[in-house]
């Protein structure tokens, strides 16, 4: 058994999602763990050089984990041929010419969604990739979450027999910034800098729905700007050009019906942050980020609409929990160790930069969608074998 370790350039980390996830729930975490285990049983130990524009936030970052390696220079970066992976989790805007520069100077790719602010470069980001030979992979994390684990499990079973529909909520308030200063930044509300709902998050419904319940086939989206002016992170109202919140249904392969709602705008009265419901002939479900409650067609009430008595029924009571039977990571965590050892040990890792590019897809016809005010099929997507 021998130990080595493999340089990872990580850019743009200093952010919430890259600092928390990234860095100290996943790199950090492998690390304090003694790295990650080979199918042969060698060890392979992750060392980062966190990259970035702000020379002061990288250091201090880089100082209070004690990370040695820091830089403002990503060429000279790209140029060490000892770091052979390049992450990237910036603004979107950033993403794509410094994903090509990786490429080009042949590092392994693994990055966050949206891949490129436009179909076309997240497929021209694929068809490089796939000519320089690197390996690639996109950020896919809820997958990995203990909640949607169960969900496929479940679906595994064929538990629910014939899946009719899916009803999805997504959503917070986020604060405006007036008096409660906001919890997401002003770039989010901003469509020129790459923000809006639409493009955060379709992304993420579309691995969702493709990997769990089947490939989606058509959508249609009202995107709205609910709330047209916040406050910035130095206390100056903007004018929110980006959509808040979007209220869309997919068409799954098999004819399932998905409904989604994701919104900024939303106070939250259920379970979690995120709830899916899934309902079939056989058996119902209700995942959140966590936790997962079932019912099946023997335990189902047989309500009966009457509003001229209080409601005799006490529906949230009548779910049972699935149980954990495992132990759950963090799962940005479990995705970089998987591609870890797809990039070391050539295992598996079907999430790449081209099912990058189906969320970027999804995000586009969703525009297309709210824009048109009608239906948009969804194309299928595949790569020239030159570019």
């Amino acid at each position: 058994m021998a130990t080595a370790t493999i340089g990872i350039i990580m850019n743009g980390v200093t952010g919430r999602m890259g600092t928390n996830q990234h860095l100290i729930r996943s790199i950090l975490a492998i690390r304090e763990q003694g790295g990650i285990t080979m199918p042969n049983g060698d060890i392979v130990i992750p060392d980062p050089i966190l990259v970035g524009r702000s020379e002061t936030k990288l250091k201090a970052l880089a100082g209070k984990f004690g990370i040695v390696r820091w830089s403002t220079d990503l060429d000279a970066c790209l140029a060490n041929p000892e770091d052979t992976i390049y992450f990237d989790a910036q603004s979107t805007v950033y993403r794509a010419t410094c994903v090509r520069k990786a490429i080009a100077a042949g590092k392994h790719i693994y990055c966050e969604k949206p891949t490129a602010t436009s179909l076309e470069e997240s497929l021209e980001l694929a068809q490089l990739a796939r000519k320089a030979g690197v390996k690639n992979g996109v950020v896919q994390d809820k997958l990995f979450l203990p909640g949607l684990i169960k969900l496929k499990r479940l679906i595994d079973a064929n538990y629910f027999g014939k899946i009719l529909s899916v009803r999805m909520e997504f959503g917070y308030w986020v604060f405006e910034g007036h008096w409660q200063s906001a919890q997401r930044p002003s770039w989010n509300y901003r469509k020129e800098d790459g923000g809006g709902i639409i493009v955060d998050m379709f992304a993420h419904w579309r691995y969702v729905l493709d990997n769990l319940f089947g490939e989606v086939k058509a959508i249609s989206c009202l995107g709205m700007t609910h709330i047209p002016e916040r406050i910035d992170e130095n206390g100056n109202p903007y004018v929110c050009t980006a959509d808040d919140a979007a209220y869309a249904t997919f068409l799954l392969e098999g004819d399932i019906v998905v409904q989604a709602n994701s919104s900024w705008t939303v106070r939250v009265d259920r379970d979690d942050l995120l709830t899916i419901q899934v309902d079939g002939t056989e058996a119902s479900a209700v995942a959140g980020l966590r936790d997962c409650k079932v019912q099946h067609r023997v335990n189902t009430p047989k309500p009966v609409w009457n509003p001229d008595i209080p409601n005799p029924f006490k529906f949230t009571e009548q779910w049972q929990a699935m149980p954990d039977n495992q132990l759950f990571d963090n799962g940005f965590k479990i995705q970089w160790e998987l591609f870890l050892k797809h990039v070391v040990a050539d295992t598996p890792f079907p999430w790449d930069l081209l099912e990058g590019a189906k969320g970027t897809q999804m995000s586009d016809l969703g525009l297309q969608s709210w824009k048109e005010r009608r239906w948009v099929d969804v194309p299928k997507l595949t790569l020239q074998e030159e570019l």
